[in-house]
């Protein structure tokens, strides 16, 4: 097929006509690229290098945005305590934040998929083991379980260690929060495939039983695992923002949104408002635009509202 086939077919989608008969879905796909823009391009978009402990200037610290009083129109979002500028500080938070819900969430979908093939296909103890573990997890929030596996990675670890592989501890502690809800929708997506006829010919034929599962029942569960792993990116951004808030996440060398915020609050009724209303802003955001995208999706897959 040509890539002009393809184009053609997309534009004839109904997909494609939800998501441009949508002005609010088209504002979110929009927000969401620019944050994900700005924080791929962060090194080259951003005004100042937060991170470049030589370039910041203590004389510039509590600057205010530009448009207030005292404001610097080289710092338009202001600057920190610090005298770190606002705006790049964002821009290099969203980073962070984005790449550690990427990241969390690929390895949610991968661990939930294939755990919910497993239980589906299989069926029996392996199915009791993978849907009880699931339940289990159910009952206790996603951020209790991320504080913990932290909370126990910060024990066994020295505080050196623990703050240079900062990032790989929370995909780690959130990842491993999120998998039962896609364990659970490709569990019920395989026990609705696994008895089709196409699955009995596979068998009949001598097909492998990973095979059939891998090849022919997992892409009819990519559906719901999309939809669930666009809502899932918002969540575990805020996941990542709670923890390193609570002082449990990114340290201050490296922040993310959620550092950002933890930094600003200190300064918050001091007048200083700036340092952490624009990060949370951002934070809002991009968690409500990704979340529309994901409901929008949704809707779109859903064959009975189209």
């Amino acid at each position: 097929m040509s890539d002009t086939t393809a184009l053609a077919r997309l534009r004839d989608s109904d997909i494609w006509w939800s998501f441009r008969s949508s002005p609010i879905t088209i504002v979110a796909a929009i927000v969401t690229i620019v944050f994900f823009l700005g924080a791929i391009l962060a090194p080259w978009v951003a005004p100042y290098d937060p991170f470049d402990v030589k370039s910041l200037n203590l004389m510039d610290a509590f600057t205010p945005p530009v448009w207030a009083e005292g404001g610097n129109a080289q710092h338009l979002l202001g600057t920190d305590n610090q005298g770190r500028d606002v705006l790049s500080a964002i821009l290099y938070g969203s980073r962070v934040s984005l790449m550690i819900g990427l990241a969390a969430i690929v390895l949610s979908v991968t661990t939930g998929v294939l755990l919910g093939l497993m239980a589906g296909f299989r069926g029996g103890w392996a199915e009791a083991v993978v849907m009880r573990l699931a339940d289990i997890q159910l009952t206790v929030p996603a951020i209790l379980i991320a504080l913990t596996l932290d909370g126990v990675a910060r024990v066994v670890l020295p505080k050196t260690v623990h703050d240079e592989i900062a990032i790989w501890v929370l995909v780690l502690s959130i990842g491993f929060a999120y998998w039962p809800q896609f364990a659970r929708v490709t569990r019920a997506t395989t026990l609705a495939e696994k008895n089709k006829d196409y699955v009995n010919a596979a068998r009949i034929i001598g097909v492998p039983g990973a095979r059939i599962a891998l090849a022919h029942v997992l892409p009819n569960a990519w559906g719901p695992v999309l939809v669930i792993a666009t809502i899932e990116l918002a969540l575990a951004v805020i996941a990542e923002a709670s923890l390193s808030y609570l002082g449990v996440g990114m340290p201050a060398t490296q922040p993310s949104l959620g550092t950002l915020i933890r930094i600003g609050n200190a300064f918050l009724f001091s007048g200083e408002w700036w340092i952490a209303i624009f990060p949370a802003l951002a934070l809002v955001i991009l968690s409500l635009a990704v979340n529309l995208l994901g409901d929008w999706l949704r809707d779109a897959l859903n064959p009975k509202l189209r």
